[in-house]
C-alpha cells in the first residue's frame, strides 16, 4: 500500500472512531487496534495525537466546503440551497458524538480554530449570500439583515451539540436540528417562500 494511502487509511480510521466516541476518549493505541496497524505506523505519519486531529479536521472541512460549494452550483433557489444544506450538516449529526466539538475546544485549540476559521470564512459568508438570493427572489423578508440571520443559523448550529444545553440522553439530535432549520427558515420566508418552502415538507 502506498504510503498517500496509509496516511488517508489513518485519517478516515481516526475519523470514524472520534465521530463515534469524541476525540478525548480515543487514543493513539485505540486507532492503531482500530486500523490493525503499528503505533510506530501512526507516528511515522503523524507527529502526535494533536497533529492527526489537525489533519483530520482539515481534510474533513475541505469535504464540506466542496459539498456546499456543489449545493449553491446545483440548487433551484434559495430555499432548495438552505435546505440541501441543513441536510448536509443533519447527515453530519447523525454520524457524530456530541461531545466531538466540545473536546477539539477544550483538548485540540488548533483543530477547533480551524473550525472557527472555517465558520466564520466559509459557512457564515455563504449562509449571507444565500439569505441575499432569497431576498432578490422574493422568498424571504426584505427588512432582514442576512448577517445578524447568518450568526442566528450558526448559533443554533452550535447549540445542538452542546450537551449542557441538550443532554444527548434527553434530546435527539436530529430532532433539534430539524426543529431549529424549520423556524429558522419559516421566519426568514415571505408568504410567497412559505409556498415555496412547503414543498419540501
Amino acid at each position: 500500500m502506498e504510503e498517500a494511502e496509509v496516511r488517508e487509511k489513518i485519517l478516515k480510521g481516526a475519523e470514524s472512531l472520534f465521530s463515534r466516541f469524541g476525540v478525548r476518549s480515543v487514543s493513539m493505541d485505540d486507532i492503531a487496534r482500530h486500523l490493525s496497524v503499528s503505533k510506530k505506523t501512526l507516528y511515522a505519519h503523524f507527529k502526535d495525537k494533536d497533529d492527526l486531529v489537525v489533519t483530520m479536521a482539515q481534510n474533513h472541512l475541505e469535504g464540506d466546503r466542496c459539498a456546499f460549494a456543489d449545493i449553491s452550483s446545483g440548487s433551484k433557489n434559495s430555499i432548495d440551497e438552505l435546505y440541501q444544506m441543513s441536510m448536509t450538516i443533519k447527515k453530519d449529526m447523525e454520524e457524530t458524538n456530541p461531545s466531538m466539538l466540545f473536546d477539539l475546544q477544550k483538548f485540540h485549540p488548533k483543530a477547533w480554530q480551524i473550525w472557527l476559521d472555517f465558520k466564520q470564512d466559509f459557512i457564515k459568508p455563504s449562509i449571507v449570500r444565500c439569505i441575499e438570493r432569497g431576498i432578490a427572489e422574493g422568498n424571504f423578508r426584505p427588512e432582514l439583515n442576512p448577517e445578524i440571520m447568518a450568526i442566528n443559523r450558526l448559533v443554533l448550529i452550535e447549540a445542538t451539540f452542546n450537551p449542557d444545553v441538550f443532554p444527548k440522553d434527553k434530546f435527539n439530535m436530529v430532532e433539534v436540528t430539524t426543529q431549529f432549520f424549520d423556524h429558522f427558515i419559516q421566519g426568514l420566508c415571505t408568504e410567497q417562500g412559505l409556498k415555496v418552502f412547503k414543498q419540501y415538507k
